[in-house]
């Protein structure tokens, strides 16, 4: 496979083990580094692309089947298997070389794309080939995902890591605005088996951005061997990393708990404040823009800090509680895009924080069990906020959901500083209360001072 030509005099890079120091970058910083410029405009598409299917499978499903159980099992079937073998996937993205692996996992998306569009148009669709769609899309994606993860910082290095994270978010929050109209407008005019062609076709703009990158350009990782217990060895490493495993857990109880806002949003707009379908595509808009501005304000960031999580994480919670008594749709309404960028905040920050503190070796598996808990925690969560909100009402299902979300947070936060030798200082400074961690030595030498 041809990596495409290369300057004679541009040096390879080398990648320092740590970033230099905390720095604040421009908004884009990181598509000055022409391979990721290539990855970047390559997911602006396909990223669109999947949004569509996405919402012409769901149509699709339900005019087969008219049931709304079907959809759901739709849904389950495409990221069951990142629930079965997600942790697998990381084992084999340490091995193997990540580009290849993603052309390998990008094509095969979309053979899938192309084949339900052929299917589809043809008029030979049935439910289970969607279902068989579902499902196959979602194997590749067991290697994909870890994939995508721990390849930007082969593209980026270390310094334009955090930058590079969370432009992969703005572009992904983007193609979900721009993604379910294009849909809604293409089922609606040509009908749905050209929403799945354009998917299917879309893959052409990442895979030729692969082949086109130069390989002498991207930082050198080293492989992990083929061996036995690499699994086990992932998981050892995972719980040995204080840093790790609780940002892990704290993203974890966000997902279950914070982030079921297909049961929430729906309740409110139809329960709640009896708007119907439209104000629940207003909720989910507004939530989406401010999830893409919390993306773009992270890019700014020169570094992935502990106490922006923890805060973000805070901050997430509480405004769902506050949300949760609005007493008007329209401050609901307006409340989402706050939700919406917190909710990125925690999202980006703890990407980028585990991916930079992670060996190389390890990155993949490691990032394999971040997003096997990250996305794992919606079906464990769902049927939970149901209950509660069946039994004591939406607003109480969102605000517990808050509760448990903000107090995991501090929870976290005040593991983490334990495990640092930190200790709470409460203050005032300047006729304002000030909070924040201090060593231990340093409150004891304040003390006796």
């Amino acid at each position: 496979m041809s990596s495409g030509p290369g300057a004679a005099s541009a040096p390879a890079p080398t990648a320092p083990t740590t970033p230099s120091g905390p720095r604040k970058s421009s908004m884009f910083s990181s598509l000055k580094v022409r391979n990721y410029r290539l990855f970047f405009l390559g997911q602006v598409v396909s990223n669109t692309g999947t949004w569509m299917q996405r919402i012409a499978q769901d149509w699709l499903v339900l005019s087969l089947t008219g049931s709304a159980t079907a959809v759901g099992i739709t849904t389950a079937l495409q990221f069951l298997p990142m629930l079965l073998f997600g942790l697998y996937g990381g084992v084999l993205v340490d091995r193997l070389p990540k580009r290849r692996t993603l052309l390998f996992t990008q094509s095969a998306m979309a053979v899938t794309g192309i084949a339900l569009a052929v299917l589809t148009l043809t008029g030979h669709v049935q439910v289970w080939h969607v279902y068989l769609a579902a499902f196959a899309v979602g194997l590749a994606t067991v290697v994909d995902n870890p994939a995508r993860q721990s390849f930007v910082s082969e593209m980026v290095g270390p310094d334009q890591l955090q930058n590079a994270v969370s432009l992969n978010s703005a572009n992904f929050q983007s193609a979900r605005l721009v993604g379910p109209a294009v849909a809604g407008l293409m089922i609606t005019g040509v009908g749905t088996g050209w929403a799945f062609l354009a998917n299917g076709l879309s893959f052409v703009a990442p895979i030729g951005g692969l082949l086109l990158m130069r390989a002498r350009e991207l930082y050198p990782v080293q492989r992990a061997p083929r061996g036995k217990g690499q699994l086990r060895e992932g998981l050892r490493y995972v719980a040995g990393r204080p840093e790790l495993i609780w940002t892990i857990v704290l993203a974890g109880f966000v997902s279950t708990f914070g982030f079921n806002f297909p049961v929430y949003l729906s309740a409110f707009a139809d329960d709640v404040f009896h708007a119907g379908a439209g104000s629940y595509s207003l909720f989910n808009t507004l939530m989406a823009v401010g999830s893409l501005a919390g993306a773009l304000l992270a890019a700014r960031r020169g570094t992935a800090r502990m106490r922006v999580l923890v805060a973000g994480a805070v901050a997430f919670g509480a405004m769902e509680i506050v949300a949760a008594f609005a007493p008007s749709l329209w401050l609901f309404a307006l409340l989402m895009a706050p939700i919406g960028m917190f909710g990125m905040t925690v999202n980006v920050t703890a990407n980028s924080s585990i991916q930079m503190s992670t060996d190389p070796a390890m990155r993949g598996r490691v990032m394999a069990l971040y997003m096997m808990v990250f996305m794992g925690g919606a079906p464990l969560g769902a049927p939970i906020a149901g209950w509660i909100t069946d039994a004591y009402g939406v607003r109480a299902g969102l605000a517990v959901g808050g509760a448990i979300t903000a107090a995991a947070a501090v929870t976290v936060a005040l593991a983490l500083a334990r495990v640092g030798g930190l200790r709470l200082s409460v203050g005032w400074n300047r006729g304002h209360p000030h909070v924040r961690f201090v060593p231990r030595e340093q409150e004891q030498l304040a003390a006796a001072a």
